[in-house]
């Protein structure tokens, strides 16, 4: 079983940074992506971004929010998600899950293809 822990979120002001870190223990995750998520307030689960073992990555956001945050592959079983300039939209529950890809190229932006989840990372974006 794997079990996967978020973590690094906080109250952060408007124009700030901040590094979420995500670790998965349980076995190597050899053919598994790493993707992030968020869900804000009153809406949905929004993909943002998913990362292969090779270091690929793919985006499932606009260009404006692509801008401020980055995704990277530290190992086979941690990711981090830099997120700058910081708007008060990003505040949410951020999410680290992993998927068993068979494409080497690709992984998915639907949260429903994601079998192993973490609890979450609270983010919040005030003054």
């Amino acid at each position: 079983q794997l079990q996967i822990v978020e973590s690094g979120g906080g109250l952060v002001q408007p124009g700030g940074s901040l590094r979420l870190s995500c670790v998965a223990s349980g076995f190597p995750l050899d053919d598994y992506a790493l993707g992030w998520f968020r869900q804000a307030p009153g809406k949905e689960r929004e993909g943002l971004s998913c990362i292969l073992n090779s270091g690929t990555s793919v985006w499932f956001v606009n260009a404006a929010v692509k801008g401020r945050f980055t995704i990277s592959r530290n190992s086979k079983n941690t990711a981090t998600l830099r997120m700058n300039r910081v708007e008060p939209e990003d505040t949410g529950l951020y999410y680290c899950a992993a998927v068993r890809t068979s494409n080497g190229g690709w992984c998915p932006g639907d949260s429903r293809q994601y079998t192993y989840w973490g609890q979450g990372t609270q983010v919040t974006v005030s003054s």
